[in-house]
């Protein structure tokens, strides 16, 4: 074993815990986020959930939502269908990611809501025109909101759509001793 491998190997160990590390990043960080922006998209009463608020097709929609004069009367069932999907993802998608439930699959459909997201703040809104919100990759400036940020939101959602749940995970109780639940066995050295 070269002295590399002597010093890395303690680091191979912790490979099994990097989906846990994900999850709880992605719950420090982005879930209070996400439900936040999803409580502003229900409406009133108690069924809130299936009539969305007003902010939420001007979130979503708001070119179109524009265009009818902010009235929601005016749009159709598929505004409504994927207004209402968008704002039960918001609050299911991020939950399911750090119950570890379905790990693979939230975080795919994670990474489709980001980019959607992206796209509208991008188009929708008009931030393709504000080269701040844009941002630009390998400019020396972290804090651009759509290219910098979200890059590293995707790329922490790619670890959970890779490793799944990891050992901590609702997926791991379901599946038992299913081979994409166990943690990888380590590898000999070389």
């Amino acid at each position: 074993m070269t002295r590399f491998a002597r010093l890395a190997a303690p680091l191979d160990r912790l490979d099994p815990g990097l989906p846990l590390f994900a999850r709880i990043i992605f719950a420090a960080v982005l879930l209070r986020y996400f439900w936040a922006s999803a409580l502003t998209k229900v409406g009133d009463g108690p069924f809130g959930l299936f009539t969305p608020s007003t902010g939420a097709y001007a979130q979503i929609f708001p070119r179109q939502f524009e265009a009818v004069g902010y009235d929601t009367a005016q749009l159709g069932l598929f505004h409504w269908a994927v207004v209402t999907a968008g704002t039960w993802a918001e609050f299911l998608l991020p939950l399911a990611i750090v119950l570890g439930l379905f790990t693979r699959i939230a975080a795919l459909g994670m990474i489709g809501f980001v980019a959607v997201q992206s796209l509208t703040d991008l188009y929708g809104h008009g931030g393709i025109a504000h080269a701040e919100t844009l941002g630009a990759l390998f400019d020396r400036a972290p804090d651009g909101v759509i290219l910098d940020q979200r890059l590293l939101w995707a790329y922490l959602l790619v670890v959970l759509v890779v490793k799944g749940g990891g050992w901590l995970s609702a997926d791991r109780l379901i599946a038992g001793n299913a081979p994409s639940a166990r943690p990888a066995a380590p590898r000999p050295a070389p």
